[in-house]
C-alpha cells in the first residue's frame, strides 16, 4: 500500500505535466492576428485584394459568415452620458486625451474591448473604450469624462474631429476604392489573411480609428 500511495502522486504529477505541455503547445499555436487599414483594389468572390496604408498589397479571404459593417458619420450631439464610445487619442501633458476620432458603439457592442491601451493610428496614440460619464461644451470643443472598469479619462474633442458609428453593411459596399479597417485578420500559413469581420467606410469615408 505504501508503494501504491507513492506511485499515485508520481502518476498524477506526470499527468499534470503532460497537460501543462499540451496546454502550452495549444496556446503557442494560436494564429497571429493582424490589424489592416487600407483600400480595396479588387474583389474576387470572397477574396479581397487590399493596398494597406503602408503600401503593401494584401490578400484577405472573408469567411463564409463574414460580418460586413459600415462606418458612417454621426453628429457629436449623439455623444451623451451613458454612450459607450471608443476614442482614438493623443496624450496631452496635463493627462487628458486629445481625440483624433470618436466612434459610438451600438448598444449591442457595449463593453467591447473596454479599457485604455496603446493604439497604432499614429505614433504614441491611444485607444479608450469606455462609457461617457459626463460631457460639457467648451471653447476648445467638447470635454468628455469617460469611465471604464479600471479607471477614467478626460477627453477633449476638438471641432472637426471625425465622429462615426457602426451600422449594418452590405456586400455591394466592398468595391475598388472603398476604405476598410479589419481589426483582427488571422494570418494563415500560406501568407494569406482571413477575416470574419470587415468594416468599410460608407460614402467614401476613411475609417478614422
Amino acid at each position: 500500500m505504501a508503494k501504491m500511495s507513492w506511485l499515485m502522486p508520481r502518476a498524477l504529477m506526470a499527468s499534470l505535466a503532460l497537460i501543462s505541455v499540451l496546454g502550452s503547445a495549444g496556446w503557442a499555436q494560436q494564429p497571429p492576428t493582424v490589424r489592416i487599414r487600407g483600400t480595396i483594389e479588387a474583389i474576387d468572390g470572397s477574396l479581397l485584394t487590399v493596398k494597406s496604408r503602408e503600401g503593401d498589397q494584401l490578400k484577405v479571404r472573408m469567411t463564409d459568415n463574414v460580418a460586413l459593417v459600415a462606418i458612417t458619420n454621426i453628429a457629436m450631439s449623439e455623444i451623451k452620458p451613458g454612450s459607450y464610445i471608443g476614442v482614438s487619442g493623443m496624450p496631452e501633458p496635463d493627462g487628458t486625451q486629445k481625440a483624433l476620432a470618436v466612434h459610438i458603439f451600438p448598444e449591442a457592442q457595449r463593453g467591447v474591448a473596454e479599457g485604455f491601451r496603446p493604439w497604432d493610428l499614429r505614433p504614441n496614440s491611444t485607444m479608450t473604450n469606455a462609457t461617457v460619464a459626463e460631457t460639457v461644451a467648451s471653447t476648445d470643443g467638447q470635454n468628455i469624462l469617460v469611465k471604464y472598469k479600471d479607471g477614467e479619462k478626460k477627453v477633449v474633442v476638438p471641432p472637426g474631429t471625425p465622429i462615426v458609428t457602426f451600422v449594418p453593411g452590405d456586400k455591394s459596399e466592398l468595391k475598388p476604392g472603398a476604405k476598410i479597417i479589419i481589426f483582427g485578420a488571422i494570418k494563415k500559413d500560406d501568407g494569406t489573411l482571413e477575416a470574419n469581420r470587415v468594416n468599410v467606410g460608407r460614402d467614401g469615408i476613411t475609417p478614422p480609428m
